[in-house]
């Protein structure tokens, strides 16, 4: 078993105690859901869409484990054409497409059979036109609407949601957003770079997975508004209705810790808080004000020293002084290109002193170049923490 499987497992000495004890029960479940599963994929396939056929895979899925609540069902808008939900397991489409008619595209991974089999619409349109032929789906006339998930990867639903990408938010000017929260006794949810198939095994495993949906009013985009307002503003409702932080961590910058994690040992601490399980909620918040600061500074390296320091102060005064050692760390994520790594710095941020345009000539002079630079960070980094209160 690797260490992706392991993270999954609980650290509580007692929960992990129920689970050994589990373990004979959950394997025999989990053999005997498979076979239960098999006919559900028959009886989805064989029924027409309707409302029976939703309602029967339903109570067939609840056998399976998956059960389905929904909150404010009325709130669910018949005449929108896009849904915006969070993304936390690979199943998320399906679950939705329970409760209302709805089309998930099949943006990257397996085509065909899989394709059609896992319930995704493949797109026959190059990566340039995607959005085009998207675009032209949701204003044709007896479609159902589309589910987009513009975090664009899964997260462990417990801590914050990833950065909204802006594309899907360009396909029509009104969206309904869907928060979704899942909670199953045992085990994590899905680990970094876990499979669909890998998630599916543990779903039979364990003796149920509930998957909270929550309807929000439909919101617009207003009159001059950017498409990434738009999708920022609709991240912090969702994040506001479930308790979380909206981060600006990227599906790259999980990636991106991913490739670390592959070099480094079990209990070093990036993304931990995303996707390895940590729920340390004030630790992520204090790591996207100093995020807001040093742009350039990759957030496990960020998260790394709060962990540490336990202050935002202090762990900007040690990035500053360990500049070579953290430029070393950035240069992992400069395979994202300038504009990525820029767009990461706020509106206020042009503010701050920019740096001495001339190398000092003496020790003395490049002393105070940075101590001015630093002192500049300083007083935004406590403007900007302050202005989150």
């Amino acid at each position: 078993m690797n260490r992706k499987e392991l993270q999954q497992f609980p650290k509580d000495a007692v929960v992990l105690l129920l689970l050994l004890i589990y373990f004979p029960v959950g394997i025999s479940l989990m053999f005997i859901r498979i076979f239960i599963g098999v006919h559900v994929f028959l009886v989805s396939c064989a029924l027409p869409e309707s409302f029976i056929r939703r309602f029967v895979v339903r109570v067939m899925c609840s056998v399976l484990g998956m059960h389905v609540r929904q909150k404010n069902p009325r709130s669910r808008d018949k005449n929108t054409k896009l849904y915006i939900c969070n993304h936390v397991t690979e199943f998320d489409h399906n679950i939705i497409n329970l409760l209302t008619p709805c089309s998930t595209p099949q943006l990257d991974g397996s085509t065909g059979f899989v394709c059609w089999a896992r319930g995704f619409m493949e797109i026959h349109a190059g990566s340039g036109a995607i959005g085009e032929s998207l675009q032209s789906y949701c204003s044709a006339e007896g479609t159902t609407p589309l589910l987009l998930f513009p975090e664009e990867d899964t997260t462990n639903g417990r801590a914050g949601l990833l950065k909204f990408s802006s594309w899907p938010f360009s396909l029509t000017e009104s969206i309904q957003p869907v928060a979704l929260r899942v909670t199953r006794p045992l085990i994590s949810l899905s680990t970094p770079e876990s499979s669909w198939l890998t998630e599916l095994l543990w779903t039979f495993f364990v003796p149920w997975t509930v998957y909270h949906v929550s309807w929000l009013p439909t919101v617009s985009r207003q009159d001059g508004e950017s498409t990434q307002e738009f999708a920022n503003k609709v991240q912090e409702l969702l994040a506001a209705e479930l308790g979380l932080v909206a981060t600006k961590i990227t599906k790259a910058d999980k990636a991106e810790h991913i490739k670390r994690t592959r070099r480094v040992t079990p209990g070093s601490i990036g993304l931990g808080f995303m996707s390895l399980g940590t729920d340390d909620r004030r630790i992520a918040k204090m790591a996207q004000q100093v995020k807001d600061v040093l742009p350039h500074v990759p957030l496990n390296v960020i998260t790394k020293d709060l962990a540490k320091t336990n202050c935002v102060d202090t762990t900007i005064t040690n990035l500053l002084e360990n500049k070579e050692e953290t430029s070393m760390e950035a240069a992992g994520i400069s395979t994202f290109g300038p504009s990525k790594i820029s767009s990461y710095s706020s509106g206020p941020a042009s503010t701050l002193k920019p740096a001495a345009k001339t190398f000092g000539k003496s020790p003395t002079d490049r002393h105070l170049s940075l101590q001015e630079r630093k002192e500049a960070l300083y007083n935004f980094a406590r403007s900007q923490r302050d202005d989150s209160k």
